[in-house]
Order: structure tokens, then C-alpha cells, then sequence
């Protein structure tokens, strides 16, 4: 089984020489542009190169190439981890095999052709140890399907024609039986084919905060551009002039060249860290959004329950021993394969010791199905016959051959009820006796854990809401047992729309799962909107994450990977703003100590030289980002809290650890460059 974890995907040291090429690749001017931070660095450093050149000399050849260094580190942080993202793509493509189909013409023979020839709603046959050629959605049969090539997970899973489980993905291998496919997405587009150009970054775009942070910074470098150009007429006056590259030198280090180097490259790895738990985004902005998430809408059934309610306990009645009542429920349920009169039969077996399967004389009787308008099911065999379904039929058929339904029943029937159970009624018929045996009680099961799951939610301050189409005492009972903070009951689509709507117009982000087609407006609705790849290729479409291994509790894990996205972000834009401070201690006493001797108080650090305290600072701010890349790549470890003790935190170990690094740093770095001739 696969399982992952917050901080998943730990960085190796190799990677950083393994993606070494593609980092000197992205030097290009052309690539540079894209981020304006680290193109003023890349314009300094050809500026001093030049100088290097005409005047070399070992301070200017020290700064130029610490100036090459510092661009390189920064393209260094991004194809390290678009190099990660490489090689889960690389797996994903060796999952994905050459497939050939067999399609179904319009006379209903096969022709067979290659997988890639497929096209939207095209009919194809997928028999046991065949592979799916393509998405698609089940309109004929019922499998078992091995979905390990695409989600890890060992557990084969049941696809079948209509309802809420028909939607299969292609590279998955088909281990039972025979089904009938309709292709549902082109050549390339397949979930296969958006996960392999997510995880290789082709597709990522820029959200909307890393954006703003990038205009942000390119607003600071544009100031600390003007600032520094302005200080070389200040200096002139001063007697002062100083050269072009302890300017360039200077400007390199005000700028917040940390975070505009490993921006990239923290995005790039939050993806990769949801794409390493099988979740499929096809937006960057509902990674992000999932940070802020406030509300969470939870599908009950399939999402909090296990999808169908199961028998639970079995009420004999009128004289009948509870081991009567479980032979004659056991015998009523043998041909029954809804997933109920399967449960029905497995609590026999697993309580009473009775057999789960048919014996002979068993297997000679007349299954009797259930119908919409009966509302009962069971078996008639020679001389005896048994009934299980609603009270209200149940008690229908027992008058009709005289019989008496006990007083009691009504009491039961209610009490389940209540509970939020569902009462199905078992009577037999044996010779002239009709006869009442007892009550069956069908729960919706909570998935173990989930109650855990909520106080977690809770924590992290996000309130969870049930949505249900079942009435209210069942809603209660599976909210109060689960431990959900409100519920729906009753609900149609057009009622989660508007619940969504009013926890947006409140200024709260929404996230929902879900997996049927009832779900997808709603989906379509939320900020965040996971349906499940199990589920219905509408509610697939309607999502703007695809969550492979179909766990509806997955959610709490892409909420704290959104937060730790975000948090990271934050906790490196404050240690790159707080890292400037030192810079100042180091390169302006540097500058003017020799005509105003008072600036020599501000070397605190008591750097050797001028020319030592620049180079010093200037190797110190590319030696950083290659100091943060593994912290960019894992992400800032996040643990459930307030957004103001989140905080807190942040300012005091990036803010004050921002600080304080440099400091200790650059002074260790002086103790080096002061030992290098023509420098200390």
C-alpha cells in the first residue's frame, strides 16, 4: 500500500550534481527574464565579468564569479526540483505501456487498433489480464481492476456499469471478468498523460500569491536599484567614488536574491509533493487555496461511511430466538448481491457460524428480487418461503396468509429508526405458519479513524460540515458517531450550492469532496474540489483535483500540504528580508570607513578589509541558497496551530534565525577569503 507523509520526498545531496547541466542550461537570458530578481543578479554579473576582463584583478575576478555562482545556485534550487519531478514522470511513463484496443464498430464486431487512435466515445472490450487503453467510463459488465501501475495501491477495486464506481483510467489492468468501455478523453490527455506534464512542471503556472510575491520583490529590487545608483553622486561629493562592481556587489546583496532563487522551486515542489500522495491537481491556485481552506464539505456516504450500510444486529421478536432469525435472514439473503444482503449474510456467518454459501437444496429454490414496488426480497423453496424488506411490506405479506405481526415489531422498527438505522423486517412461511422472526438493523459504518480526523481539522481551526440525502435522524447519528461539526440532511444539489455560496459570500474558502454526478455542481463550485478517480468522470471534471487513490480523507493531507506551500513561502520571504540586515554591517562600513573612520564602529564583525568584507558577503549570499534548497524542497515542517502561534513561530526562527545567520556566516567566511592574497 502506499502511504506518504508531510514532508515526503527528502532531498539527496546527488541530485544537486545530477541536475548540475541543466542548471548551467537555464543561464540563458531568455530564461533568466522569466524571474526579475535573479536577472538583475544574472545583468550584474555579466557587467563585472566585463570589468574582470578590462581591469582583472583578484577582488573583481572574486565577485564576478560569486556573482555567476549566485545565478547558478539559484538555477541550481529549480531544476533540482524539476529533476524530481522528472523521474516520477519517467516511472509513470514506464507504467504506461503501448496498448492495443479492441473497439467496437457499429455492427458490433472488434477491430483492433492502437491505443493511441482512440478517440472520444468509442466503444472498447477489456477482458481479464488486458490493460485499459484509455479513460473512460464503464457502460457494460463488472470487474475487479488492478490500479497499482497508477496508484501504488495493491487492493484490486470493483468497476461497474453505472452508479457512482464506472469510471476506470487507462494504464490500469483489468484481472476478472469482461467490460464495456466508452473512452472519455482524447489521445494525451488522459489522467496518465496531466499527471506526467504536472509532475514534469510543463504545466504549472504561477498562482495568484506567487505572483504577488514576485511583484513584490521586483518592486524591493527596482528600490535597491535606485537606491544604489543614487549613492555613487553621494559618494563623488564625498571624495568616495566607488567602482562599478562594489556597486553591483552591493545591489546583489540588498536584494532579496534568496527567496527570488528558490521561488521556483518551492512551488514546483509543493506539486511534487501532492502529486507523491496520487493527487492529481489541475490548477496551482487549489494547491494554495487548500492553505487557506476555512469550511470542508464531506459527501456521508462513500466519503464518511463506507458507501452502503451494513447489517449490524439481529432483533428476534415474537418467541423466535435470535439464532432462528439469523438462518432464516442468512436464507433470504443468499441470492441477494446488493451489498446489504451480502452484509446481511456475512453477520451470519461471522456471529451464528452459519455458511456463506448455498447449500443444494438451497440453490433449487426461486429467488424472489427486489422491486421498487413489493420493497421486499427472499426465496421461495418447496413448502417454505422467506421474506425480508420494509415493515410496511413485510406486514402486508404476513396478513395476507393470516398471520400476526407481534407488537413488538413496531417498537423495534422505531428504535432503529431513531438511531438512524434502517429496519428491514424477516418473515417466514413454513407449511400453514406465517410467522414474524425478528429485525434486521442496517447501519451506515463510520470509517474507522474518522473521529481522529475531525479533531485534527478542528485544529488546524477548519470547520467540518456532513452533507447528506438521507433524512435527518440518520444525518444525526452518523455526525454525532463520526464527529463532524455540522450537518445536512435532506440535501439536493441545488441545497449544497447554496451552502457553498453562503460560506463564500463570508469570506471563507470551501473545499468538498465527492465522487457521483450529484456532486459535480457543487464541486464546480467549491475553491477546493476533490472527487475522487473511483467516482463519476463528471464529478472528475468538475474537481480541480483528481484524488487517484479515492480517499475522501486524503483532503486533510492536501489541506496541510497547501498550508506548509504557504507557510514555507513565508518563513524564506522573512529570513531573505531579515538576511540584509548583517549586509549593511558588512559592505557599507566597507565603502566609506576610509573618509568617514566612525563607520568603522559598524563592522561589528570586524570583517579584515573592505575588500574581504564584500567578497565575504557576496559569497555568504550565494552559499545560502544552496544552504536552503533541501529546506525549499521538503518544506517548512507544519504542525497543526492558530494562524497567530504560526506565526509567532515563523518571525522568531526565520526572522531571528534571518539575523543572525549572516552574521555568523560572513564572519566565518572572512576567516577564509582574509588568508587570499590581493583580498584580506
Amino acid at each position: 500500500m502506499r502511504t506518504g507523509r508531510i514532508g515526503a520526498g527528502l532531498f539527496n545531496p546527488r541530485q544537486l550534481v545530477t541536475s548540475f547541466p541543466d542548471a548551467v542550461r537555464k543561464l540563458h537570458p531568455r530564461h533568466q527574464l522569466r524571474n526579475p530578481v535573479m536577472f538583475v543578479v544574472w545583468v550584474g554579473s555579466v557587467l563585472t565579468t566585463v570589468f574582470a576582463i578590462g581591469d582583472p584583478s583578484v577582488f573583481t575576478v572574486s565577485v564576478a564569479l560569486w556573482l555567476w555562482f549566485t545565478v547558478l545556485f539559484a538555477n541550481l534550487a529549480e531544476a533540482v526540483a524539476e529533476g524530481r519531478g522528472k523521474a516520477q514522470a519517467e516511472t509513470l511513463r514506464r507504467a504506461r505501456k503501448e496498448i492495443i484496443a479492441r473497439r467496437l464498430t457499429e455492427d458490433g464486431d472488434e477491430e483492433r487498433v492502437p491505443g493511441v487512435e482512440l478517440r472520444v466515445d468509442d466503444l472498447v472490450v477489456v477482458e481479464a489480464g488486458e490493460v485499459i487503453p484509455g479513460d473512460g467510463v464503464v457502460v457494460e459488465g463488472i470487474a475487479s481492476v488492478d490500479e497499482s501501475a497508477i496508484t501504488g495501491e495493491s487492493a484490486p477495486v470493483i468497476r461497474e456499469s453505472g452508479g457512482d464506481f464506472s469510471s476506470v483510467t487507462g494504464g490500469t489492468t483489468v484481472l476478472s471478468d469482461r467490460l464495456v468501455v466508452r473512452i472519455s478523453t482524447k489521445p494525451g490527455e488522459s489522467f496518465v498523460d496531466r499527471m506526467i506534464a504536472l509532475v514534469e512542471g510543463a504545466s504549472r503556472q504561477k498562482t495568484p500569491n506567487e505572483i504577488a510575491l514576485t511583484i513584490l520583490l521586483s518592486t524591493l529590487t527596482i528600490i535597491f536599484l535606485l537606491a544604489v545608483v543614487s549613492l555613487q553622486p553621494v559618494a563623488r561629493y564625498a571624495g568616495s567614488p566607488q567602482s562599478v562592481v562594489v556597486l553591483t556587489a552591493l545591489l546583489v546583496c540588498l536584494i532579496p536574491t534568496t527567496i527570488g532563487a528558490l521561488l521556483s522551486a518551492i512551488g514546483i515542489a509543493g506539486m511534487d509533493r501532492l502529486v507523491q500522495r496520487n493527487v492529481l491537481a489541475t490548477s496551482g491556485r487549489a494547491v494554495e487555496a487548500a492553505g487557506d481552506v476555512s469550511t470542508l464539505l464531506l459527501d456521508k456516504t462513500g466519503t464518511i461511511t463506507f458507501g452502503n450500510r451494513r447489517a449490524t444486529e439481529l432483533v428476534a421478536v415474537g418467541g423466535s430466538a435470535v439464532d432462528d432469525l439469523a438462518a432464516v435472514a442468512r436464507l433470504s439473503s443468499l441470492a441477494d448481491e446488493t451489498p446489504e444482503g451480502r452484509s446481511i449474510v456475512e453477520l451470519c456467518a461471522d456471529r451464528h457460524g452459519l455458511p456463506t454459501t448455498a447449500t443444494a437444496e438451497e440453490q433449487a429454490g426461486e429467488f424472489v428480487p427486489f422491486t421498487a414496488q413489493t420493497r421486499m426480497s427472499g426465496v421461495d423453496l418447496a413448502g417454505r418461503a422467506v421474506r425480508k424488506g420494509a415493515a410496511s411490506a413485510v406486514r402486508a405479506w404476513v396478513s395476507e396468509r393470516g398471520g400476526r405481526v407481534p407488537d413488538e415489531v413496531d417498537a423495534v422498527v422505531s428504535r432503529i429508526s431513531a438511531d438512524g438505522g434502517t429496519p428491514l423486517v424477516v418473515a417466514e412461511q413454513a407449511g400453514g405458519t406465517v410467522a414474524v422472526r425478528g429485525v434486521v438493523r442496517l447501519s451506515d459504518v463510520v470509517k474507522p479513524a474518522m473521529k481522529a480526523r475531525f479533531a485534527e481539522l478542528r485544529a488546524m481551526g477548519i470547520r467540518t460540515v456532513m452533507i447528506t440525502g438521507d433524512n435527518p435522524l440518520t444525518a444525526r447519528a452518523v455526525a454525532e458517531e463520526s464527529g463532524v461539526d455540522d450537518y445536512l440532511a435532506e440535501a439536493r444539489p441545488e441545497e449544497k450550492m447554496a451552502l457553498i455560496r453562503r460560506e463564500q459570500e463570508g469570506g471563507r474558502l470551501v473545499a468538498m469532496t465527492g465522487d457521483g454526478t450529484n456532486d459535480a455542481p457543487a464541486l464546480a463550485q467549491s475553491d477546493v474540489g476533490v472527487a475522487m478517480n473511483s467516482g463519476t468522470m463528471a464529478a472528475k471534471e468538475a474537481g480541480n483535483m483528481v484524488d487517484l487513490d479515492s480517499d475522501p480523507t486524503k483532503l486533510i493531507e492536501i489541506v496541510a500540504i497547501g498550508k506548509q506551500l504557504l507557510i514555507t513561502r513565508g518563513a524564506l520571504t522573512t529570513f531573505s528580508v531579515a538576511n540584509d540586515l548583517a549586509k549593511y554591517f558588512a559592505i557599507l562600513p566597507a565603502m566609506f570607513a576610509g573618509i568617514f573612520p566612525q563607520l568603522d564602529r559598524l563592522n561589528i564583525m570586524r570583517l579584515a578589509t573592505p575588500q574581504s568584507a564584500i567578497v565575504s558577503a557576496v559569497i555568504f549570499n550565494a552559499l545560502v541558497i544552496v544552504a536552503l534548497i533541501p529546506l525549499a524542497l521538503r518544506g517548512v515542517r507544519y504542525r497543526p496551530s492558530t494562524a497567530s502561534a504560526l506565526l509567532r513561530r515563523n518571525l522568531f526562527v526565520y526572522g531571528v534565525g534571518g539575523i543572525v545567520t549572516p552574521f555568523v556566516g560572513i564572519w566565518l567566511v572572512d576567516l577564509v577569503v582574509r588568508l587570499v592574497p590581493g583580498i584580506g
